[in-house]
């Protein structure tokens, strides 16, 4: 049972780092990326729909985005989107396709992209402590019921505490490396 709750506290973790790292991947970097507009969620016909479902998205230069909708109808929709959504971009819209121009970022910008990286790293710490909180006192739990000795509730303890530590220092390393990237010029 014990082992269950350290596995459930590491999957759980895992889960955070990688929520982390995928909220990450649309942050804007002075470089066009396709993870940038795929959260955008569109007005189809009265359903939220993610863009990625409405259109094929592609970067055919370093600096631009082509999104290419499958029906030319939702094109207006795709725009009003685009511009309502966070990225601070302005579509064109030429006939068939939206493009984005992506513009170099200011220092000011970059600065601020950074505290959005400590913020969500922050956040995934959380994730990770509440989730070794929570498996620490299920652990406890047991030792006072008598399900496991003293000696056993002590290593399970420092097993989720490696595993923790483990799991803090991956959202550090991942967190550092997209900190270097937007900093890039």
């Amino acid at each position: 049972m014990s082992s269950e709750i350290i596995a459930e506290a590491d999957q759980k973790m895992v889960r955070a780092v990688e929520a982390m790292e995928r909220e990450f991947h649309g942050i804007r970097t002075g470089r066009a990326s396709t993870a940038l507009v795929e959260r955008i969620h569109v007005d189809y016909y009265g359903t939220s729909t993610p863009l990625n479902q409405l259109a094929g998205i592609n970067v055919p230069e370093p600096h631009q985005i082509v999104i290419q909708p499958w029906d030319r109808a939702v094109l207006g929709a795709i725009e009003k989107a685009i511009t309502k959504s966070d990225l601070g971009l302005m579509p064109n819209v030429d006939g068939t396709v939206v493009r984005l121009n992506i513009p170099p970022l200011t220092e000011e910008r970059r600065k601020d992209l950074v505290r959005v990286v400590h913020k969500r790293m922050e956040d995934a710490r959380v994730e990770i402590r509440n989730a070794r909180r929570d498996a620490a006192d299920h652990l406890k739990k047991e030792g006072r019921d008598g399900e496991v000795g003293a000696d056993e509730g002590h290593r399970q303890l420092e097993t989720l505490q490696k595993t923790t530590d483990h799991h803090i220092a991956e959202v550090d390393r991942i967190g550092a490396g997209k900190e270097q990237e937007v900093l890039e010029v």
